[in-house]
């Protein structure tokens, strides 16, 4: 799914943010008494914290998930509706107001230097974020892709949510605006594609085959696929949920087993079309 500049209308550009760096310049020189009309600081609160990496040097990138209901809430989606919309021809067509804030250096728990990116949502579309994973994984999607889209990155799709930590580095004031840009719509074709996503095939394996499981593995078959960065994968304590993109395949099972979610990891081999989930076991 491509970002492009529509998603992210509620983004102050940086001649805005030079413009209002003067005008607040002359207020405290006591010139200008009024603020800009078009824009205003907040302060938004932690919400969940997403570590990744960036390609291909591999450093360490962490992104914040923030919340402000300054920040206008997306059209309301229902988790059926948001399946579709990920097996549609063009998922970008569904717009989240986000504000993306500049990359700041911070110092990870191992006392390494990383780059943190702050991104604002509205508070209650976090909220049903939190909820619901796949909304999780979705927003924590369509955040890689604003911050790929305005700072010109790649960001690894294998990507971790911090149990312990809601925020890295200290909460920072963002300028969001308040007036809306002219956004040009395109109309919907009268005939929609009546393309269905498939279920693939797939191979549950348990390692070792005799006595107590390590490790639960999951081997999913997907011909046609030619790149993972297609791929919307939740692994939960005991339920796997995957969507390939656009209309090609759609996987949602339950495994007899608990397993840790934040160490498992996800490999796809382009040559086999076979992607490969690795979950540690916690119980039966």
């Amino acid at each position: 799914m491509m970002t492009d500049s529509s998603l992210l209308n509620s983004e102050l550009e940086l001649q805005q943010q030079e413009e209002l760096y003067q005008q607040l310049l002359l207020q405290t020189m006591g010139k200008v008494p009024t603020e800009n009309p078009d824009s205003k600081v907040i302060r938004p609160q932690p919400g969940m914290c997403v570590k990744t990496l960036s390609e291909p040097s591999k450093q360490k990138v962490f992104i914040n998930i923030c919340q402000s209901n300054s920040v206008p809430p997306p059209p309301e989606l229902s988790r059926e509706e948001l399946v579709e919309l990920l097996q549609s021809e063009d998922p970008s067509g569904f717009r989240v107001p986000m504000s993306l804030g500049e990359p700041h250096t911070e110092t990870d728990n191992n006392s390494q230097g990383c780059t943190a990116y702050d991104v604002v949502i509205n508070q209650e579309f976090f909220q049903k974020c939190q909820k619901d994973p796949l909304f999780q994984q979705f927003v924590i999607l369509v955040s890689v892709e604003g911050l790929e889209n305005k700072y010109s990155l790649e960001l690894s799709r294998d990507w971790k949510v911090l149990k312990n930590r809601k925020f890295l580095g200290s909460v920072s004031e963002q300028n969001i605006r308040t007036k809306s840009r002219p956004v040009i719509q395109e109309l919907q074709p009268q005939e929609s594609s009546t393309a269905t996503a498939k279920r693939p095939e797939f191979t549950l394996l348990v390692e070792p085959p005799v006595g107590d499981p390590e490790y639960l593995i999951a081997e999913i078959k997907l011909p046609g696929l030619t790149s993972s960065r297609s791929l919307v994968l939740d692994v939960g304590e005991d339920r796997l949920v995957l969507t390939a993109r656009p209309s090609f395949f759609h996987l949602d099972i339950f495994h007899p087993f608990l397993v840790d979610q934040e160490n498992s990891v996800a490999q796809y081999n382009n040559n086999s079309q076979i992607l490969t989930v690795t979950m540690p076991v916690v119980s039966s």
